[in-house]
């Protein structure tokens, strides 16, 4: 358990230099829960013998991936980072990756919350140019996040960022000698192992197209409510109300909120059958 707790000080965030640009493991383990969730929307669809092409679907993944990075990156900005108004004012930076001296240092600071809403941005479009139903697509976009979403959470703890509150709990870990809950792999197993495994259990029970999304939207908010309990608020934030509550846990309640509102919304639709295989 040792060196568990000292994990921080014996492990290198950087896992190879690739001609002199550092590649980081955290970079590693998000292109990882992309193949991850495309890999399984992909199998999804032919297990569950879903009317969709293979071509179709990819050109729906390269659309909401568009949505999600510009939605993740520009909701950090508008939401979290202390220095809003700079990007504001020079926007050809948000997604600048060098540093003010020209070394390669990444592009950092996402927000889930900012990339949900790009994803749903871009679905809708989509759905509009090719005339489709997107609570179908929606449905099968609900399997495969939670499970791309597991890496996600492990590149956070392996770039030793978005760190836990204090603890005194055998399994802690140091962070600048500090020991605290390793928050980011409880928010990996809850938000992505356990709300995987749900929504995959209920699918064939869904009662209507987008009802799997409503699903996800709840659940994943429910999860990231509970494991932010155990997440250090945002030094620049800080608590946004009475003491407890971090910026994490109020977007999750509105997400809640929201997510209720649309399965009632849904659910008294009028169903039309689904067929994008051409």
């Amino acid at each position: 358990m040792e060196f568990w707790n000292h994990i921080y000080s014996n492990f290198d965030p950087v896992a190879f230099n690739l001609f002199g640009i550092k590649v980081h493991w955290y970079g590693l383990m998000y292109v990882t829960a992309l193949l991850l969730g495309i890999f399984v929307a992909h199998w999804i669809v032919k297990k569950d013998n879903l009317p969709i092409s293979k071509d179709f679907l990819d050109n729906y993944i390269i659309w909401i991936e568009v949505g999600v990075i510009l939605g993740a990156r520009i909701g950090y900005i508008l939401f979290y980072d202390p220095n809003t108004s700079y990007y504001l004012t020079h926007p050809w930076q948000i997604f600048n990756p060098f540093g003010e001296n020209g070394e390669f240092v990444g592009i950092r600071g996402m927000s889930y919350h900012g990339a949900m809403l790009g994803f749903l941005i871009a679905s809708t479009l989509f759905s509009l140019k090719y005339k489709v139903n997107q609570w179908f697509m929606l449905d099968i976009a609900a399997i495969a996040i939670p499970a791309g979403y597991i890496f996600g959470r492990i590149g956070n703890f392996l770039n030793q960022e978005l760190i836990g509150r204090t603890t005194d709990v055998s399994w802690g870990i140091y962070v600048d000698t500090v020991l605290r809950h390793p928050s980011q792999l409880y928010e990996a197993f809850l938000e992505g192992v356990v709300v995987f495994a749900l929504i995959y259990f209920y699918r064939k029970r869904k009662k209507f197209e987008g009802h799997l999304m409503t699903l996800y939207l709840f659940l994943y908010a429910l999860a990231r409510f509970s494991a932010e309990f155990f997440r250090a608020p945002d030094a620049q934030i800080g608590y946004v109300c009475c003491g407890w509550m971090t910026k994490g846990q109020e977007f999750s309640l509105f997400m809640m909120f929201f997510s209720i509102i649309l399965y009632f919304i849904l659910k008294n639709l009028p169903q039309k059958k689904v067929d994008y295989l051409s």
